[in-house]
């Protein structure tokens, strides 16, 4: 069946939190603080994702700077909230931030209520929630709306950002039943064989996009369909140990009956119950997640800074002042003097800490309103564990940059600036160097949305010499809507780039944004050259394929010029800086998973639903596509069938002869071809097989035939009135006669009526028939029939000429239809393709949304984790914005939400090697500019002059790419005509494009040639 325009618009969503999604549209949660944080919550995952009902609610009205009385009487804290509050502009100054926020949000997806609430968060206000989350609240409030929510059995979160640190806790109840604490959904595979023993060995089929073993050790599985040891299908779940990549462990079955064939074997997720102390407890006796033992410590002694922190906003009625020592040293007294801490306090991080506790920065509320956002879908959904019970994250590293140090209140006083609560942190000089920024972007997705909204809100390109550069090819779909939070209902099918570029200018009027349609890549290295790339100030890749990615990192690379890069696959995500010459390159990025079958396979041997798919999209294409272009083509040029060789003619010859011969009149016509395709591929073709090949058959002697990676095969039997083979029928219908230009009907009862009538001759099996047992013998050369090859030629030349003179016909004569994953149509012909052809094999089926996942290689995302991405990557942009050339400032960062764990490491320093005498880092390259003394470009013999002459070299070969422009082995009269040419000479010669900088590799005397890729590349500037 379909999806409903519900799964339509989340479907990526759904590949990530499975059918617990479902349970969002029910839902009702309040979120409490509408700055940066809370609006990063409340966007990110509850109102984009599809939350039922969200109030949102917030005593405080918005300003420009916002140190309004009123927010600081009820949250504790004052608020620069138009830096990281992006939902607000400058005409909601003076309104209630929550009413304010609300038109925004609503705005974001009209399918949930978001209602604003600004009174107190009373007893009988919070009981109609869910789960209430506060974000910056003072801590008496956080303890009174915990013990409540404890008492109750609602989920309560607490988040918070501070400057450079962030905290968030969760207190999901005593107790709180998780249904599926893992990624994905519980796998299922197909069994080969069962030993009888103690204990018995079970070997299955593994999928083929497994990367890995698809069960582990302890999980508990059952099995079903297993013939022969059928004791096996009654049992429950049994654990088991994994063996190897496709066998496992299970236990006693040596007095069970022997195992005869088929059977499926599948992991069963039982429901976990996980309790949970509430706040006023968690806060004496903190459970903190980390990534690493080593980061317990830290986080504990931010655990102090937090609450010594709330101490000093009760005691002094305000935060510290921004460098302020004074404040810093009381706000260190405090954590001293609570006792709260467990081991030693790392008194000088609690100093820088509170130094910075005044600022507001929205990369950290990304990142925290993200990790907040995803624990809300947790309670909701009851996927993935929810945190246990405290996180800590802090970018304090930020502070180490040379010069940061020596900030003082000045710099970092309040200008009345929406950019206050960054400069808190940074200084005002700062805030200056993000406005001259030269900056690309590349993809306006997932992640260039929440990237560019950071950017815009921390004021990027927004002052003198400026510049943000979008690029994106594509346009913006449904699917897009549930996590690109740029865009709109009204924007689908529009440029995302410029639709993205219109967003930033109304977050921030004052960013400079240019908006281009195109790809980066070498047919776009005239307007993306090295000039662009060497005046820009850095790269942020959100491209979402491993070659442009690569690609991207070469140019970088090339142009010594500093990339993000950042990626995402549902939960779990990463940051890689690229920053020359302080980090190490990025490098191959990987290489792209084959996802290729042998045909054979496909054909008659599939064991896996990713074959049965696989053959489904081959379906599609043969069906509803190439014929269709093929007699398009016959019709306008009936010659091109003698520019094919001749397997290939006659394959199109007889595929042009089937479509013309079996041209429909009405939708009618198209259910009845669909019935005899249905009998032709599921009984028809199966029974072939099985005539050939016969279930007893050997492949020799005492060696079965269907046995190991063949699954032996059985006929399906059309029934109307099962729901798969009616799906089927319909959609193929449907494809054949949009395809055919006849108008399609949806009317199931019209279509069992049709197929009721349909009388289909019986099946008569073809005797001597071969079937290739590999791709070798399905590609071998089978002789053509040359005079049936003339024959079909000539019947159909005449047709064409018939209907090239009737006047009813339309050129063209078919439409092909290519195949679009986020067509509903197209995705039912798919999926009852394939589940018909897996119900031939004994695979277990895929549902729609699975089919459309796999079909049609769709990566798994979520909003949570494309923001707190985003947020990781802005906060490098700070680094490089600062000029900073201290590799220990600098974080590489792997995320997976699902588990609650952020991972910072330092990235790797270049690699060094010797050359010529003398050690060079990988990003050294050699410069010249390349102009002789008559102002013309150098010839190679000045080139070589100038190495011997700085370097000490000498050079026995010269090249440019391919292109050799000198090799002292040629003979005397090459080597003087290559000495005297000019650098570009040569390159018009070799037919190559006319460049203005060149890059040289060279090969010195004394140096292996099969070595010349380690020498420091020669840069040569054209005049």
């Amino acid at each position: 069946m379909a999806g409903s325009g519900d799964e339509g618009l989340y479907s990526r969503q759904l590949y990530v939190l499975g059918g617990g999604a479902r349970r969002l549209a029910g839902a009702a949660v309040l979120v409490s603080g509408l700055r940066g944080l809370g609006a990063q919550a409340a966007a990110a995952a509850l109102v984009l994702a599809g939350t039922g009902r969200v109030v949102l609610h917030d005593c405080g009205a918005a300003s420009t700077t916002d140190r309004a009385h009123q927010h600081l009487q009820t949250c504790g804290v004052p608020c620069h909230v138009l830096t990281p509050q992006f939902l607000l502009g400058e005409g909601d100054v003076g309104q209630n931030r929550a009413e304010a926020s609300q038109r925004a949000l609503a705005e974001l997806n009209p399918g949930v209520v978001v209602t604003a609430h600004s009174g107190e968060l009373s007893e009988a206000f919070l009981a109609s929630f869910q789960v209430v989350v506060l974000t910056e609240a003072p801590l008496e409030e956080q303890l009174r709306v915990g013990d409540f929510c404890h008492a109750r059995g609602i989920c309560f979160i607490v988040a918070d950002a501070k400057g450079l640190a962030g905290q968030l806790f969760c207190d999901f109840g005593e107790r709180f039943v998780v249904d599926d604490p893992a990624e994905g959904d519980p796998v299922c595979a197909a069994v080969q064989h069962i030993s009888q023993g103690n204990p018995g060995v079970v070997t299955y089929t593994r999928t083929e996009d497994s990367r890995s073993h698809l069960f582990c050790d302890g999980d508990l599985v059952t099995f079903s369909g297993v013939e022969g040891m059928v004791e096996l299908n009654s049992q429950e779940p049994v654990p088991v140990r994994v063996l190897d990549a496709s066998r496992l462990e299970i236990g006693d079955t040596s007095s069970f009956s022997p195992y005869l064939c088929g059977g499926l074997v599948s992991q069963v997720r039982l429901p976990q119950v996980h309790s949970y102390e509430p706040l006023r407890r968690a806060l004496a006796k903190p459970k903190i997640r980390v990534a690493t033992p080593e980061e317990l410590p830290r986080s504990r002694s931010l655990h102090a800074a937090f609450q010594a922190l709330h101490a000093f906003c009760g005691e002094q009625g305000r935060l510290p002042r921004p460098r302020a020592q004074v404040d810093a040293e009381r706000v260190l007294e405090l954590a001293r003097s609570l006792g709260v801490q467990q081991g030693p306090l790392d008194e000088d991080m609690v100093r820088a800490f509170a130094s910075v506790s005044a600022g507001d920065l929205c990369p950290v509320a990304a990142i925290v309103g993200a990790l907040a956002a995803q624990e809300v879908l947790k309670a909701i959904t009851r996927k993935f564990l929810p945190l246990d019970q405290w996180l800590y994250f802090d970018a304090l590293e930020c502070l180490a940059m040379e010069g940061a140090a020596q900030l003082t209140e000045e710099d970092c006083a309040p200008r009345g600036s929406r950019y206050d609560g960054q400069i808190a942190v940074f200084g005002a000089t700062f805030q200056e160097q993000l406005g001259c920024q030269k900056f690309l972007v590349v993809g306006a997705g997932a992640i260039g949305c929440e990237l560019l909204k950071n950017f815009a809100m921390m004021g990027l390109a927004a002052g003198p010499g400026g510049d943000l550069t979008i690029t994106d090819m594509d346009t913006v779909a449904l699917s897009n809507l549930h996590r690109q939070l740029l865009y709109r209902s009204a924007d689908i099918s529009k440029p995302k780039s410029v639709v993205a570029a219109t967003a930033v200018r109304r977050m921030n009027p004052d960013v400079r944004v240019t908006a281009h349609q195109y790809e980066v890549g070498p047919a776009t290295e005239s307007l993306y050259g090295d000039s662009f790339f060497r005046c820009l100030d850095g790269v942020a890749s959100a491209l979402d394929t491993l070659e442009a990615r690569a690609y991207l990192e070469s140019r970088c690379h090339r142009c010594l010029t500093p990339l993000l890069d950042s990626g995402t696959e549902g939960p779990r995500g990463n940051v890689l800086a690229m920053v020359p010459p302080v980090t190490k390159p990025l490098g191959p990025a990987g290489t792209p998973e084959d996802s290729t079958f042998p045909l054979c396979t496909l054909r008659y041997f599939p064991t896996t639903i990713q074959h049965t798919l696989q053959w489904a999209r081959d379906e599609f294409e043969g069906l509803f596509q190439l014929p269709a272009e093929h007699i398009n083509r016959f019709m306008e040029d009936p010659g091109f069938l003698e520019q094919l060789p001749a397997k290939k003619a006659l394959e199109v010859v007889e595929q042009v002869r089937g479509s013309l011969w079996e041209w429909p009149r009405d939708w009618q016509d198209c259910v009845r071809w669909a019935r005899r395709h249905w009998q032709s591929r599921y009984h028809n073709a199966i029974a072939q097989l099985l005539h050939t090949l016969p279930p007893d058959h050997e492949a020799s002697p005492g060696v079965p035939f269907w046995t190991g990676n063949r699954s032996c095969p059985h006929p399906l039997t059309f029934n109307p009135n099962n729901d798969t083979h009616l799906e089927y029928i319909l959609a193929a219908a449907h494809l054949f006669a949009q395809a055919h230009k006849v108008p399609p009907c949806s009317d199931r009862a019209a279509a069992q009526t049709i197929l009721h009538s349909v009388v289909l001759p019986p099946f008569e099996p073809q005797e001597g028939l071969q079937i290739p047992l590999t791709d070798e013998q399905e590609e071998a050369q089978v002789p053509v029939d040359h005079r049936r090859l003339a024959d079909l030629t000539q019947d159909l030349v005449q047709r064409r000429q018939e209907l090239v003179g009737s006047e009813e016909v339309q050129v063209p004569l078919m439409e092909p239809i290519h195949f679009e994953k986020d067509n509903n149509i197209h995705m039912d012909f798919i999926t009852a393709a394939s589940n018909l052809r897996a119900e031939n094999y004994g695979i277990p089926p895929a549902d729609w949304l699975t089919s459309k996942r796999i079909a049609g290689r769709i990566v798994p995302a979520i909003i949570t984790t494309t923001a707190a991405v985003a947020g990781l990557v802005c906060l490098e942009v700070y680094k490089l914005v600062w000029g900073c050339q201290d590799i220990s400032c600098y974080r590489n960062s792997n995320l997976c939400l699902s588990d609650c764990l952020l991972l910072r490491i330092q990235p790797l320093p270049p690699h060094t090697y010797r050359y010529g005498g003398r050690e060079w880092s990988c990003w050294d390259r050699l410069e010249l500019r390349a102009v002789g003394a008559d102002g013309q470009d150098m010839t190679v013999q000045e080139v070589l002059d100038w190495l011997q002459r700085t370097y000490g070299w000498t050079v026995t070969m010269l090249l440019h790419g391919c292109t050799v422009l000198y090799n002292s082995e040629g003979d005397e009269e090459t080597r003087a005509r290559q000495r005297v040419q000019r650098l570009s000479e040569n390159l018009k010669d070799a037919g190559e494009p006319p460049w203005r900088e060149l890059e040289l590799l060279y090969v010195c005397e004394g140096e292996d040639s099969e070595d010349e890729d380690t020498c420091p590349p020669l840069l040569c500037s054209l005049p």
